[in-house]
């Protein structure tokens, strides 16, 4: 028996399952929000949903990775904290339903295999799966790119993150063995090449779960914010801090009086410029630079954003130390979660040995490793076509 018939038992309608990817964000942090630029790319890690059709009006949640089961109906959507991960699929039905859109009811059975809290998008694979099984079972006329921003306004106005737009594009929109370069502002973007030769992806989970992201993240979007609006003064034709150039940034800075917001700032303004050198010089095939960029991306993050912290730290100094590795820098909002490393595949094991002794005896934790494939976008997974825990 698969998963899907151990929690909702067997007969009725024969279930379909659908797979949204997690991702990793190769550099670009914190820009998104600002409308800035951002290089992520899809996993092949990701989050498989079996759907079935029920006819009661009544939605269940189960999840293979959390015991918390929930059986509401559609007047009974409203955030709970109670009901934790699922939160996230009710939000997206919530949000369909606020857009005059009516379902039947349908047991859901999540299954995942993206590190919990690890910084790789499992909550916008959660929120992007659901989307997509509800549009193709319901057929609705929404396109990918709707879905990625109904579950981004999801965050904003269910979940009460003030997230950018990244997470659910790269999570929809990925394409196997490519970046994405995305202008967050216009949704502007382009597939580029990740060819890296005899260098590998590896990425690694502090474990130092991300306690304080969401609210340090909330404060660095009004931080943001604060800095712009006096920036502006000097700027009125400039829509967002996205647009912001260095070369203004060096006449106007002193407009912003606050010198820690002024580093927050010099963070995002810098970071966007990163994005478009790094892009191009994985398209010139100058792997050196891009791990150059990396580096430079970390340390923006540490001492100017200030969302790092002790662990992820000590994770990076570890690799930029370690044989083998030509770039490394933190991934995701910060405060714990993943490293991504750009490492020689011949020396990859001594690089994890040598990693993982360092952190353990900075921080006590044990590091964990993934090699990860970079996949395609959120898609619907065809019976013995693909391979998938549901059958």
């Amino acid at each position: 028996m698969g998963y899907f018939e151990q929690y909702t038992g067997s007969g009725g309608e024969d279930f379909r399952v659908f797979f949204a990817p997690g991702r990793v964000n190769l550099i670009g942090e914190h820009t998104d929000y600002t409308g800035g630029y951002v290089f992520p790319a899809a996993l092949s890690y990701g989050t498989w949903l079996g759907v079935r059709p029920r006819t009661d009006g009544r939605f269940r949640f189960f999840s293979t990775s959390f015991d918390k089961q929930v059986d509401i109906g559609a007047d009974e959507l409203a955030y709970s904290a109670e009901d934790g991960w699922s939160n996230y699929p009710k939000g997206v039905l919530w949000m369909l339903q606020q857009e005059g859109h009516a379902f039947p009811g349908y047991d859901f059975v999540f299954h995942g295999n993206i590190p919990n809290g690890a910084g790789l998008s499992s909550s916008a694979s959660i929120s992007m799966v659901t989307a997509l099984a509800l549009r193709d079972l319901g057929q609705l006329p929404l396109t990918t790119i709707d879905l990625v921003k109904l579950t981004q306004r999801m965050e904003n106005q269910y979940m009460g993150v003030s997230c950018g737009i990244m997470d659910q594009f790269a999570v929809g929109m990925g394409k196997a063995g490519q970046a994405m370069l995305l202008r967050c502002e216009t949704l502007e973007y382009e597939y580029v090449p990740l060819e890296l030769g005899d260098y590998s992806l590896v990425i690694i989970n502090s474990n130092k779960r991300r306690e304080l992201a969401d609210s340090k993240y909330n404060e660095r979007v009004a931080e943001c914010a604060t800095g712009f609006a006096q920036l502006q003064k000097q700027l009125p034709h400039v829509p967002n801090l996205g647009n912001v150039n260095a070369a203004d940034w060096e006449r106007f800075q002193e407009e912003v009086t606050d010198p820690v917001i002024r580093k927050r700032l010099e963070h995002v303004i810098r970071e966007n410029d990163r994005v478009k050198r790094s892009a191009e010089s994985l398209r010139q095939g100058d792997l050196l630079a891009f791990g150059d960029y990396m580096r430079r991306s970390h340390e923006s993050l540490r001492d100017l954003y200030e969302v790092t912290g002790k662990e992820l730290d000590a994770l990076v100094e570890a690799a930029w130390k370690a044989e083998g590795c030509i770039g490394a820098r933190m991934t995701g909002a910060g405060f714990g979660g993943c490293t991504v490393n750009l490492v020689h595949r011949d020396q990859v094991d001594a690089f994890k040995r040598a990693v993982e002794e360092e952190y353990r005896g900075k921080t006590g934790l044990h590091p964990d490793f993934y090699h990860c494939e970079i996949g395609d976008g959120a898609r619907e997974i065809e019976r013995g076509v693909e391979p998938c825990p549901f059958w």
